[in-house]
């Protein structure tokens, strides 16, 4: 028979946290286990849907969100290689049915969800029918994290025939006979570890592990064995043929022959706990050290039973957030925003590590539910930018990032449109970092740089109200640079006016295009604008009445703001023959040396300053607040 396989390399990880996305243990070794990143991301609540994307030769992201029962009773569902099976939250469930990997299969990731009910009435043993929860034979890489596998018509689970780099983790079996076999070959090949499981009544197979190269067991809680007098065949763990096992910290309670092995198998076990045990406790040779393949931390053994309680099985916070990592999996912002499904119901994190993405990026109204996430130590280490003027596709053709959908959140990015106003002659210089025509947008430590026309918060038509909350944030610009008629909180932030080099008019911060049925356009508040520009040559804003809509009858208020000495002593100016007097321009306890107050600058009257709040401009009937 072929020798043991050799010790695969460390991997670079530490382990990972209860919760975390990377597999850890030996599915983490040899290239990782990664699933379906870098495929496009779909949501199945029925059995044709989950066959076709499962069985797909592409990758996928498959998020379970109901409970499918598959029919005809006990079929495969069979799962193909790059895939990623995920139960969101505890709503997904495989009922009736297996989910079946055949030899070759690699890469597979089956996360929190539960399995259960194809047991036979009378068939205890399940002899007559092979309904397993999941089985593969011959595979490599695989994780099967945070499931529940109960009555089932044969075995819980079953890894078969020489699968190598395996990792079982923060799973539930219960209310079973045979819980988890592995092995049926005569080859000594599988690498597999096996940790925080719950064994919960259960008669035997806890595993099983019949010639397994290593098999690493740790911080698993074995408990209320099924008691039928079964001197043999009702047990917990076992090494069989020439399997090397190790058990670290595990609890066993009321289980007959708690750990036992072959004469021609090697188990060492430091550190477990025994409550109301009895039979065998075999344990020679000297195995192998875990270590000597990958990083991990075991927990007290008296900790076991509270923590496995806890956190095996399905979980709440699993499958509710999918991460997109770009470049990693997705070698583009755009390609991440394209493998997300039309009609997200659930939270995608579209995660950027630190590089600069000169692309344009266009988020569309069916795919809500997005956050945006820069990784580096701060908002400048991940930039998109591109350098598209108005020119050539107007305000939504040259925005380089464009947000369409509701519920867009953007946090640690930076957002440019670099177009070289001196180096082109065009009738439309505009060029925009930013545009959102979506509803409950956040920018959270963001920063927004371009020159004409920077950020426009806007709405799909006139009467109908978007709104967006900016924090912590940078906007720089010179002219109309915050503009549109969403309502728009630009709170605790920098807004910097940029010199075109004039002596008297450099520019206008905002261009408010505000429906004269919304009380509520640009709050900016607690925020400071600075400047390059000379004194008393830029505008806090114009009124902006698009094709000359006499309806859109901008409002801005500017509130406990510092403003520089750039801004004129007039700061509001007219537009397109649109009188500023008209629209709904305001301070109140602006200070710095750009403030004033002068017939030419309207102040809040006090009674109203308690109905413009940041809550106020932002709540509305939902319930929406962002800035708590």
């Amino acid at each position: 028979m072929p020798a043991a396989a050799a010790p695969p390399p460390k991997s670079p990880r530490p382990s990972a946290d209860r919760f975390a996305d990377e597999p850890h243990g030996f599915a983490s070794l040899a290239g990782s286990t990664t699933g379906g990143r870098g495929g496009a991301v779909v949501t199945v609540t029925n059995q044709a849907d989950l066959e076709r994307y499962a069985g797909a030769t592409e990758p996928y992201i498959i998020r379970v969100a109901a409970a499918i029962e598959v029919a005809p009773f006990g079929s495969d569902i069979v799962v193909a290689s790059d895939k990623t099976i995920v139960g969101v939250g505890t709503t997904g469930e495989i009922v009736h049915g297996e989910l079946h990997l055949k030899p070759g299969t690699h890469n597979v990731i089956i996360r929190n969800l539960t399995i259960r009910d194809s047991y036979v009435e009378g068939d205890w043993d399940g002899k007559t029918q092979d309904f397993d929860g999941i089985q593969m034979d011959s595979v490599h890489h695989v994780w099967i994290d945070h499931n529940r596998l109960t009555r089932m018509g044969d075995g819980l689970l079953d890894i078969r025939k020489d699968s190598e780099y395996i990792t079982v983790s923060y799973n539930r079996f219960d209310t079973h006979n045979k819980a988890f076999g592995i092995g049926w070959t005569e080859n000594a090949k599988t690498q597999i570890t096996i940790d925080h499981n719950w064994f919960n009544g259960t008669k035997q197979r806890n595993p099983s592990a019949d010639n397994c190269a290593y098999a690493h067991l740790y911080n698993n809680y074995l408990s209320a064995q099924v008691a039928d007098g079964d001197p043999v065949w009702s047990y917990g763990n076992w090494a069989r043929g020439r399997t090397k096992m190790v058990i670290e910290n595990s609890y066993y309670e009321d289980v007959q022959h708690p750990y036992q092995a072959d004469a021609t198998a090697e188990l060492v076990q430091r550190g477990s706990l025994m409550k109301n045990t009895a039979g065998r406790r075999d344990s020679w040779g000297t195995a192998f050290e875990p270590r000597d393949f990958y990083p991990y931390r075991a927990d007290p053994a008296a900790a076991v039973p509270a923590l496995v309680k806890k956190f095996s099985g399905p979980q709440r916070n699993i499958g509710t957030d999918t991460v997109l990592n770009v470049p990693a999996d997705y070698r583009t912002v755009q390609a991440a925003v394209d493998a997300v499904p039309a009609g997200n119901t659930g939270q995608v994190t579209v995660s950027l590590a630190p590089g600069t993405y000169r692309e344009q990026v266009r988020v569309p109204a069916n795919k809500p539910h997005l956050l945006f996430q820069g990784t580096g130590s701060d908002r400048s280490k991940s930039v998109i930018v591109h350098d598209t003027p108005n020119e050539y596709g107007g305000s939504s053709g040259s925005a380089t990032v464009l947000i369409a959908a509701n519920d867009v959140t953007a946090r640690n990015l930076t957002f440019v449109n670099d177009f070289d106003e001196a180096a082109h002659e065009l009738n439309s210089e505009q060029a925009l970092a930013m545009k959102t025509t979506g509803d409950r947008i956040v920018f959270e430590n963001t920063a927004f740089k371009a020159n004409q026309d920077t950020l426009m918060t806007d709405s799909p038509q006139l009467t109908r109200i978007s709104r967006v909350y900016i924090r912590d944030s940078y906007i720089e610009g010179d002219v109309d640079f915050i503009y549109g008629r969403a309502t728009t909180v630009i709170d605790r932030s920098i807004i910097k006016a940029l010199s075109r080099g004039s002596a008297t008019n450099n520019g206008y911060i905002t261009a408010a295009s505000t429906w004269k049925g919304n009380p509520y356009g640009f709050l900016i508040t607690n925020s400071r604008v600075t400047s390059d520009a000379p004194a008393q040559s830029f505008h806090l804003g114009r009124p902006w009445h698009p094709g000359g809509e006499p309806d859109a009858i901008g409002q801005v208020l500017f509130r406990d703001t510092e403003l520089p000495a750039a801004i004129k002593s007039s700061p509001w100016t007219d537009m397109s023959g649109f009188p500023w007097r008209e629209a709904r321009f305001a301070e109140y306890r602006t200070y710095g040396p750009g403030a004033a107050v002068t017939p030419d600058r309207p102040q809040l009257p006090d009674a109203d300053a308690a109905v413009h709040q940041v809550s106020n401009y932002l709540t509305g009937t939902d319930g929406w607040a962002p800035h708590r």
